[in-house]
């Protein structure tokens, strides 16, 4: 247990069971506190149910936000966690949501129990891996299908917990996002080269993802490798804090970017087989609501759009050293690693037959390779 976790140990427990006593409608009890490290941020604590009313299994995880932490993101994570919680039990992606409280800053979770994480999985042989992604695929397109239509629900959730107008109700994601569309004439131009009209019309499109596009669902946001537990009830996602609806092209993109930084030595064949295997696993759990997923064609360009804005979100994350205060899977402080995400993604717009966006991300990674290494 950290020092910080132990001071503040005991008044954790209390209000944990003061919260869950108010919906149980009788006395709670924890105990066996268990320090699960949190975010650098929070603090995240496991502890034991000497008697559960609530019938949710025999522990359940603490989450509390530091005090000097922004209180949007915990607005947005209680509606999010709301809204999650509602759905059908074999559709919900994460934990369950038992109490939460503005005040305390504080959320009580079922527990997911320990599990696997996807970047153990990663880093097994290509069985596990594949086992792994294919998982993943699933996952993301199962809850993207739950959630299709529910926007209104979800924007009338965050209202209430997070009020009209708050910057609780402000998609940080999209926020980073447009600051690094907006910035990039700017940083290309410390580069030493001109922003490639084509990479500039789709960090343009991509930025239009978060508002529009035609594949709209439910997403945790941050749902890379790091964020992702299989247990026996599946793949979980964790960390909600950025939940909100977007075109799902985001979600698959986000995961084809972060993922191979986590694979055990490979070939390039290696990664491309299992990106093809996340995308088809995704598509078929969402083709028969989206037919137009179905055109392998359209399907590679919606989502090399998405790509190309995360791999250039991590590129103005490195070069101007910002993140908005959180530990993103996208996120990196190893330019070896962003030089391979434009790498992959050349490789990608190459399989695709777009010659244009290859130019365009050939020049931008020439570049900076010679500003990082020359």
């Amino acid at each position: 247990m950290t020092a910080i976790a132990e001071q503040h140990l005991a008044e954790v427990l209390a209000t944990g069971e003061a919260l869950l006593a108010r919906r149980a409608g009788s006395s709670i009890t924890l105990t066996d506190p268990e320090d699960l490290g949190g975010t650098g941020r929070s603090v995240v604590v496991r502890a034991r149910l000497l008697d559960n009313p609530l019938a949710t299994g025999r522990t359940v995880v603490i989450k509390v936000l530091d005090e000097d932490a922004p209180t949007a993101p915990f607005l947005r994570e209680v509606a999010a966690y709301r809204y999650a919680t509602a759905l059908p039990n074999q559709s919900r992606p994460g934990p369950q949501l038992l109490a939460s409280d503005p005040a305390s800053r504080m959320l009580v979770l079922t527990d997911l129990g320990h599990g696997r994480g996807m970047v153990e999985l990663l880093g097994e042989n290509p069985a596990a891996a594949r086992r792994g992604v294919s998982a993943w695929g699933q996952a993301l397109g199962r809850m993207h299908a739950a959630t299709v239509g529910g926007e209104n629900d979800f924007d009338a959730l965050l209202r209430l917990t997070a009020g009209r107008g708050t910057e609780g109700s402000r998609d940080e994601v999209a926020t980073q996002a447009r600051a690094a569309r907006d910035g990039a004439t700017a940083l290309t131009a410390r580069l030493g080269m001109e922003l490639p009209p084509r990479l500039a019309d789709d960090l343009a499109a991509g930025c239009r993802l978060f508002a529009g596009g035609d594949l709209r669902a439910f997403s945790p946001s941050d749902v890379g490798p790091e964020n992702i537990l299989i247990n026996e009830d599946g793949v979980q996602f964790m960390d909600y804090e950025f939940g909100a609806f977007r075109d799902a092209s985001l979600d698959v993109a986000y995961a084809l970017v972060t993922f191979p930084a986590y694979l055990a030595e490979g070939s390039v064949r290696r990664r491309v087989d299992l990106e093809t295997q996340l995308v088809d696993a995704w598509r078929s759990e969402v083709q028969g609501l989206w037919p137009s997923v179905g055109s392998d064609a359209s399907l590679a360009r919606l989502v090399l759009v998405a790509r190309t804005l995360w791999v250039w979100l991590s590129t103005h994350w490195m070069v101007t050293g910002g993140t908005g205060g959180h530990d993103w899977a996208l996120h990196t402080s190893d330019a070896r690693l962003v030089l391979t995400r434009w790498a992959d993604l050349a490789d990608a717009a190459r399989r695709a037959g777009d010659d244009e966006l290859l130019d365009a991300v050939e020049a931008t990674e020439r570049a900076l390779r010679l500003f990082w290494f020359d």
